[in-house]
């Protein structure tokens, strides 16, 4: 049987240079499948607001939304480390207060293990106010999908000189602050790797190159299910999409044509 992952299973993983894979779930089904590939994390990630509700961006998936689909994950998840989102505007607030209360249904209601936000040295207060509660997290860096009216689309951050220098602060002002790993998402290979270099707690990259201590990924894009729109930095191990809606349409067939139940199927 495979051992339950922990927040201090990873440091060590990053210093013997074995990598570190993460994977969303948004349900049980998944998660199951997910644990029993020994997946060293599983990230409940507030892209179910496009992947599982339709929306256009992140940006309308509340706290309630996270518990509700993180207690699912958690119920297949028996070894991996489950992480859950800090939805839009659940921090990033006046008071700390706000950010401790979301942080704390996440990992109380849901059941979640930790939690992750995205953001800088702007949040290292809200960093800090969090692990004092006793919650575990991990940071994210880069393209932010929550910032995405101020960033003005989904391009790679960090390409010029000051963007790459303030990235860097940034990812060393959250491991001060007591992020156990961060998420670099969609910049330059060569940032990413010296980011990992300078870290002694774990990068997770998407779309930021081999150079990172781990990877992470929408599992609804690996398996080509959510066909919508498909990243650069997306490899697509299955296209099931297609068998999907191919299965489907032979159902609808068999039942139209009276094929489906058949009398081994009936009672």
């Amino acid at each position: 049987m495979a051992e339950k992952k922990t927040v201090k299973s990873l440091k060590p993983k990053k210093e013997r240079g074995d990598k570190i894979t993460m994977l969303t779930a948004y349900d049980y089904p998944m998660a199951k499948v997910i644990d029993q590939a020994d997946i060293d994390l599983i990230l409940v990630g507030d892209s179910l607001g496009m992947v599982i509700l339709g929306y256009e961006d992140t940006l309308k998936v509340t706290v309630d939304d996270m518990i509700h689909h993180t207690k699912a994950v958690v119920r297949g998840a028996e070894n991996s480390l489950v992480v859950a989102d800090l939805p839009f505007m659940s921090y990033k607030v006046s008071n700390l207060a706000k950010t401790v209360e979301s942080a704390g249904r996440l990992v109380k209601e849901g059941g979640a293990q930790a939690v992750k936000l995205e953001g800088g040295k702007e949040l290292v207060a809200e960093v800090e106010a969090v692990i004092k509660a006793g919650i575990p997290v991990m940071g994210h860096l880069g393209l932010t999908p929550q910032s995405i009216n101020q960033l003005g689309g989904y391009g790679v951050q960090g390409k010029n000189k000051k963007a790459a220098e303030k990235l860097i602060e940034d990812a060393k002002a959250l491991e001060a602050a007591g992020a156990f790993a961060i998420v670099l998402e969609c910049i330059p290979t060569e940032l990413a790797t010296e980011v990992s270099k300078q870290l002694s707690i774990p990068t997770i990259g998407i779309g930021a190159g081999k150079g990172c201590d781990g990877q992470v990924l929408v599992t609804h894009d690996l398996l080509g299910i959510f066909s919508e729109f498909t990243p650069k930095f997306v490899r697509k191990y299955a296209k099931l999409n297609q068998k999907i809606s191919s299965a489907i349409k032979e159902y609808k067939e068999d039942v139209e044509e009276g094929n489906f139940p058949s009398q081994k199927e009936s009672f």
